[in-house]
């Protein structure tokens, strides 16, 4: 078959970016992300760092769910627990720096990730996800205590700290966005080389068949529960950048329905794939947005009409989710991937 890409050694082969699309797409997309910040204004910065936040919750979602395949609708506690890490931190320690942090919150989101996945090795499927969905109401629980009201703030919910890197006071969402971006960008190259890898390589042998898997050598409770503290991880960093980015925070903000967003933007995207994150988190986020602005358009502003668009808005949104799992089960990705093999074949592709 002609395909229109010439390999001559394995190494080209195994690379990440093996095609010149790819590694046009790369550099096109790192400009774009450079421009952001100097061509954006207030609300795009602020939508912005909300999506990089989300890529990185997501992509670790997709450590245990896509390549794991162990559902989960507990990762919106592991958000949680980064982002209450996070601000306990900088009680005792005002100036600390974001990335000491950032890896504190990590690891005390892993070992909660740890405890919370020890169920995986006994239940699967819809009995697992109920049972890491008690991760959501236990930490959740725990936030809402009185007697750490002085660390968590309780029901009424906490201020944020701003982050302090090399001394000075990121402010602004465009100095925020300079710590966020970045991060993103190593976290999601990370785990990209993490799939490449052997332990990446055992991850999709349990999700094929956990029993051949466990046949070949495979240790199902070391990997499994593996998957679940670097899931867990990845959303203990976005909640420390969540922290850092708001400027408070709510118990109510990390309930059952942010576990459910993440685990939609997985699905939407391509779950098992490197770029469904990063596709499906942008499709959820977005859209909700410019169905907002058409509705502010349509209603020419008119606070009353708006009332009667706000549910007309959330119909269209869930009936476009339901449609797009229907007629594209694999995800954003799939497209994406039609697309660009059209354009490696072309002018034999037809």
């Amino acid at each position: 078959m002609i395909i229109g890409e010439y390999k001559t050694d394995y190494g080209q082969d195994e690379g990440i970016w093996n095609t010149w699309a790819k590694k046009l797409g790369f550099v096109v997309a790192l400009l774009l992300l450079l421009l952001i910040p100097f061509i954006g204004n207030d609300y795009q910065l602020l939508m912005a760092g909300q999506i990089a936040i989300f890529v990185i919750a997501v992509v670790g979602l997709n450590v245990l769910v896509g390549y794991t395949g162990l559902m989960s609708l507990g990762h919106g506690a592991f958000f949680a627990l980064g982002a209450y890490t996070t601000v306990a931190l900088h009680q005792f320690f005002p100036h600390l720096f974001p990335l000491i942090t950032l890896i504190i919150s990590m690891v005390v989101a892993g070992f909660f990730g740890f405890l919370f996945g020890l169920p995986s090795l006994r239940v699967k499927g819809l009995y697992l996800a109920v049972a890491t969905l008690s991760a959501n109401f236990i930490v959740l629980f725990f936030i809402r205590q009185d007697w750490l009201e002085h660390l968590t703030g309780g029901r009424g919910g906490i201020e944020t700290p701003n982050a302090y890197f090399f001394g000075t006071e990121l402010i602004t969402n465009q100095q925020k966005y300079f710590l966020i971006v970045p991060i993103a960008i190593v976290m999601f190259l990370f785990a990209q080389n993490l799939f490449r890898s052997r332990f990446g390589r055992a991850l999709i042998a349990i999700r094929d068949n956990d029993h051949s898997a466990e046949i070949l050598g495979i240790s199902l409770f070391n990997y499994k529960l593996k998957s679940f503290v670097i899931s867990a991880a990845y959303c203990g960093a976005a909640g420390t950048l969540w922290a850092y980015f708001f400027p408070a925070i709510l118990p109510e903000d990390f309930g059952l329905n942010m576990s459910i967003t993440l685990l939609i933007c997985l699905v939407a995207g391509g779950m098992g794939r490197s770029l469904g994150p990063i596709f499906g988190t942008i499709l959820i986020l977005m859209v909700p947005e410019l169905l907002k602005m058409g509705a502010f358009y349509f209603s020419e502003g008119n606070a009353s009409a708006q009332i009667y668009f706000s549910p007309i808005r959330d119909i269209v949104f869930g009936l476009m989710i339901i449609g797009f799992l229907i007629f594209e089960p694999m995800g954003l990705v799939s497209i994406w991937d039609r697309f660009w093999r059209f354009i490696n074949r072309w002018p034999f592709a037809k």
